[in-house]
C-alpha cells in the first residue's frame, strides 16, 4: 500500500485506529475551547447598533463559509465519520458564539434590549437556552431589534440541527452502502 493512500478505518490495525480516534477526540475537544477563548478574548467594545447590522451579516457569511468548508472536508476525508465529529465541534459552537457576541454587543449599544444587562457569560447562557429551546424566562428580549435577532437565531438553530441530522443520516447510509456494494442496506 502506498504512503499517500489511507486505508478504510475498518482495515486499520487496532493501534493505528486508536491513534486516529485519539487525534479526532483531541481536535474535537480543542476546537470549542479555542472558539470559547476567542469569544472571551476578542475586543467586543464597539456596541452593536441597528446601523451596524452589516457586521452581523458578515459574521453570518463567515459562518456559512465555515459550514461549506466543513462539508467539503468531510466529503474529501478518508474517514468521513471522524471528520464529521470534528466539523460538529466547530460549526455548532461557532453558531452559538456568533449569536452570543451579537447579543452582548446589542445590549452594550442599546441597554435594556434584554430584561437584564448581559455579560459575555450571560449572553452565552441566553444563546444556549434559546438554541436548546429551554427558555427559562430569566432573560428575555425586550426590544424589537433583540426580538428579531432571537427569531433569526431560533430559525437558524432549526436549520443547523436539520442539516446536521441530514448529514448524519447521509453519512450513515453512505457507509452502509460502501460496505456491501450493490446491495441495499437492510436496516437503520
Amino acid at each position: 500500500m502506498s504512503a499517500d493512500v489511507t486505508p478504510p478505518y475498518e482495515d486499520m490495525e487496532p493501534r493505528r485506529r486508536r491513534r486516529l480516534l485519539l487525534r479526532t477526540a483531541l481536535r474535537a475537544a480543542v476546537a470549542p475551547v479555542v472558539l470559547l477563548v476567542l469569544y472571551y478574548a476578542l475586543p467586543l467594545d464597539h456596541p452593536l447598533e441597528v446601523g451596524k447590522a452589516g457586521w452581523f451579516v458578515i459574521g453570518f457569511l463567515v459562518f456559512a463559509a465555515a459550514v461549506a468548508w466543513q462539508v467539503y472536508s468531510i466529503v474529501r476525508s478518508p474517514h468521513p465519520r471522524l471528520r464529521q465529529i470534528e466539523a460538529l465541534t466547530v460549526v455548532v459552537p461557532m453558531f452559538l458564539l456568533m449569536f452570543a457576541g451579537t447579543y452582548f454587543l446589542l445590549e452594550a449599544g442599546q441597554p435594556g434590549s434584554f430584561t437584564q444587562p448581559l455579560t459575555r457569560t450571560d449572553a452565552l447562557y441566553f444563546t444556549v437556552t434559546v438554541f436548546a429551546t429551554v427558555g427559562f424566562g430569566d432573560i428575555t428580549a425586550k426590544t424589537e431589534t433583540a426580538r428579531v435577532l432571537v427569531t433569526v437565531q431560533m430559525i437558524g438553530g432549526l436549520i443547523v440541527v436539520g442539516l446536521v441530522a441530514k448529514l448524519l443520516v447521509g453519512v450513515a447510509q453512505f457507509a452502509l452502502q460502501r460496505r456491501a456494494p450493490g446491495t441495499p442496506p437492510n436496516g437503520p
